[in-house]
């Protein structure tokens, strides 16, 4: 199964600014809207699922440990049972 990221146009711009400042500041080379689409596409294609894996193990570790508390919380709400009441 492929997952195919697309993002809003507002973010993808954002990006794609971000980008072009990059190149600009930290490598002084300029570089056009188009370019670092391209490079955009291309990263979110190659570290997508990397990234989305680590997401989705992240949360399983998270929802391990919330259930885990919610399972010892339920232990502490247990009441004692007394058995064979003497008269």
């Amino acid at each position: 199964m492929v997952i195919s990221i697309k993002l809003p146009k507002e973010e993808k711009d954002a990006i794609i600014n971000s980008v072009q400042a990059y190149f600009e500041e930290e490598r002084s080379e300029t570089i056009g809207a188009l370019a670092a689409e391209q490079l955009i596409d291309f990263m979110i294609q190659e570290l997508g699922p990397y990234v989305y894996n680590k997401a989705i193990a992240d949360s399983r570790q998270l929802i391990t440990e919330k259930t885990a508390q919610i399972e010892d919380e339920l232990y502490s709400l247990e009441q004692p049972v007394v058995r064979g009441r003497r008269r």
